[in-house]
């Protein structure tokens, strides 16, 4: 399978100092790499994007953003937890990170013990959208739709286990229908499965959702969150529009091996506090969806033990299991 690269080539350290008001100690004995566990075009390669050259310049090195897809992000994420803790790997993971250990009964790595927090991004939501030829303009309507018409319709996603397949299932388990799975291998791929017909539904980050709202050939019925979302007010939320008590979210941040030296934590959580202070950054994260959150690598620590707990329980309820 082909990988895609990007090299991003950090300036000198003054020039750090210069762009972000703080100049991290060089380390340039490294290479930084950001391991993307899904293909190009999806929702963490274009969050990646976003600001690697900008987090290269602030760690004063050579970033590269190494797409890794496969077995639901399970794959990319399996290289990180099994490289050196000094190799300056590190996986942009999200909700899918937590969501494999409960979805897959064998896992080469454990989501909790074997990843070090290195730093907090932001939050996004989830749209669920449509194919226009399906008739309905609500969760309520879509899921009548489905129910008259059981294994007749389809939904894309990013792959088995990633979060758009499990935001789709969980919706499914709730709303009691039957509704075939199609996986690929991006969320890009999964709208553009429903943008043709070919599928009729896929639910999608924000961040890949954005460009389609007044896209005629696909159509935004229900955000996942547990209130509107400030980037499609007019979109309602699924709960409120047909599915009471569905909610689901992602966090996004940057994980390394467990074992990753504590100075090398403490500089990358600094490196990425100082870039969501960014101006163009976070123009950036807005025009995707993303709402910009710095954390402390304590703080993300207990977010992602409290957030394992409550993906368990979205698992358990989709029904959804990968042998």
């Amino acid at each position: 399978m082909m990988q895609r690269r990007n090299f991003v080539v950090a300036p000198l350290a003054l020039a750090a100092g210069i762009s972000t008001g703080m100049t991290f100690a060089q380390n340039n004995s490294k290479l930084a790499r950001i391991v993307v566990p899904f293909a190009p075009g999806g929702v963490q390669d274009l969050l990646a994007r976003a600001m690697s050259t900008e987090l290269g310049v602030a760690l004063g090195q050579t970033v590269i953003i190494d797409n890794k897809p496969g077995a639901g992000g399970t794959v990319g994420t399996g290289f990180v937890a099994k490289s050196a803790p000094d190799s300056g790997a590190m996986v942009l993971a999200a909700a899918s990170h937590n969501i494999a250990g409960s979805l897959y009964t064998k896992l080469s790595y454990d989501p909790q013990k074997d990843f070090a927090p290195l730093a907090h991004i932001g939050t996004a939501d989830y749209v669920l959208m449509i194919h226009p030829d399906v008739p309905a303009k609500t969760a309520a309507e879509y899921i009548r739709y489905a129910k008259a018409n059981p294994g007749k319709m389809n939904y894309a996603t990013a792959g088995v286990g990633s979060a758009t397949h499990l935001s789709m299932a969980y919706f499914n388990g709730l709303a009691g229908i039957d509704v075939v799975h199609v996986p690929l291998k991006a969320t890009g791929e999964a709208i553009n499965e429903v943008i043709s017909g070919r599928a009729q539904a896929v639910i999608a980050a924000s961040i890949g959702a954005l460009a389609f709202a007044k896209d005629s050939r696909i159509r935004l019925i229900g955000v996942t969150s547990p209130k509107r979302s400030k980037y499609l007010p007019d979109v309602p939320t699924i709960a409120e529009s047909g599915l009471p008590g569905y909610q689901f979210d992602s966090w996004f941040g940057l994980l390394g091996p467990v074992a990753t030296p504590a100075a090398e934590v403490n500089r990358i959580n600094a490196a990425m506090a100082t870039l969501l202070k960014d101006p163009v950054v976070l123009a950036r994260l807005d025009k995707q969806g993303i709402e910009p959150l710095a954390m402390s690598n304590a703080d993300f620590s207990k977010l992602l033990a409290i957030d394992y707990e409550r993906m368990a329980k979205v698992v358990k309820a989709s029904g959804a299991k990968v042998e």
